[in-house]
């Protein structure tokens, strides 16, 4: 095996966020493995090996995390099965299989809130979409609310929005769920949370962020929040009572409501690098992808201080256009002083699909927004 400064890190899934944490490894020489399907996927060329196999699949995640000190994911959708199997044999896997388990079920993670006392909106599970229906027709369940499929959701699949009665019949999700109460919410906002083995915990400055109205996805992320000092200390707060009383060991990305009244619930959370996490490349002294494989092998955490004001945006395929991907406009784009834009290499585009970010500094938060507003409009992700 390999020595204790450069273990064998092993991550499960070889999108954007893998080929993050590959470059973040690199500055340290880090041997970086990645277990996906094939090579067209952003993390492939940037792993120190890359391995052919589906992290859905058990004898594939076993074979390649015995060859490993560390396993680690850069998505929540896989065979926990087999990680629980290599933690008995000795594999060091962060985060832990059973924090695995319980984020990917967000009912079994909206319990988890409710046990522990932590504060989150009120909320039901539902085996299909007739029992909502039926719940709906005897008074115990009033509109509107949202419903979220309680495993296999991302980037706003998976999640549907419950305003009127007549959505009931053909909007509703059939599957296992959550029903939640839709909150009344002034601000979404973000913390990013790091935690060691040994205990050691830090938090990044808090996020406020932006979906885009259709696609429910963030379209535009703020750092810091425009958010008074005792909000961001509660939530800051929140979040790492969150990440302690979970025990998770890595990155723990928190995402909240802010109410008009001041209160803060936890939304959900995601056991690894995060969409809200990565305008620290530029904007922080200490990079999420960084902090995370500090964690990950017990090392001392990095300062997380704000550098310079950000603003995030997502660069998404351009609706109406399905294919090979076109990047129009990309000399405007880098003509916008202090932007940064971090393409993910996906060779095809479809419309709302995540194809890269951009992230803007500037003496202050208007000036970042603006600069990233101005990237914003300047390159269309099309076909040709």
């Amino acid at each position: 095996m390999a020595n204790s400064h450069t273990p064998r890190i092993g991550i499960l899934g070889g999108g954007q966020l893998g080929k993050m944490l590959c470059q973040a490894g690199a500055d340290w020489h880090l041997p970086i493995h990645i277990l996906e399907e094939n090579h067209s996927f952003p993390a492939a060329n940037y792993a120190t090996v890359f391995h052919r196999g589906n992290f859905r699949s058990k004898a594939d995640v076993l074979e390649f995390g015995r060859k490993m000190d560390i396993v680690t994911i850069e998505i929540e959708h896989i065979d926990t099965a087999a990680l629980h199997q290599l933690v008995a044999e000795g594999v060091k896997v962060y985060p832990q299989p059973e924090i695995i388990d319980l984020i990917k079920d967000k009912g079994l993670q909206k319990q988890f809130y409710a046990d522990e006392g932590i504060a989150t909106s009120d909320f039901s599970r539902f085996a299909n979409a007739a029992e909502v229906r039926d719940a709906h027709a005897a008074g115990t369940l009033s509109l509107p609310f949202v419903q979220k499929a309680r495993t296999g959701g991302y980037d706003g699949q998976g999640v549907a929005v419950i305003r009127e009665a007549a959505e009931l019949t053909d909007k509703l999700l059939d599957c296992p769920c959550v029903v939640e109460d839709l909150v009344d919410i002034a601000k979404e906002l973000a913390v990013i949370v790091t935690r060691t083995p040994s205990g050691n915990i830090s938090v990044f400055p808090t996020v406020e962020m932006e979906f885009h109205p259709t696609a429910n996805l963030v379209e535009f992320l703020i750092c810091p929040a425009a958010i008074g000092s005792d909000t961001d200390v509660r939530a800051a707060r929140l979040a790492m009572e969150v990440a302690e009383k979970m025990g998770i060991v890595g990155l723990l990305a928190v995402e909240l409501f802010l109410t008009p009244t001041g209160e803060i619930l936890v939304n959900e959370v995601a056991p690894r690098p995060h969409n809200s996490g990565h305008h620290t490349i530029e904007a922080c002294m200490t990079s999420q992808y960084e902090q995370h494989l500090r964690a990950i092998m017990d090392l001392p955490l990095g300062p997380t201080d704000l550098v310079r004001p950000g603003a995030m945006i997502n660069l998404l395929g351009a609706e109406g256009h399905n294919g090979p991907a076109v990047y129009a406009g990309w000399a405007n784009l880098l003509a916008i002083p202090e932007v940064y834009p971090h393409l993910y290499g996906k060779a095809e585009t479809r419309p709302f699909r995540k194809m890269g970010h951009v992230t803007a500094l500037g003496d202050t938060i208007a000036m970042a927004r603006e600069r990233a507003t101005r990237a914003k409009e300047a390159v269309q992700i099309i076909t040709r």
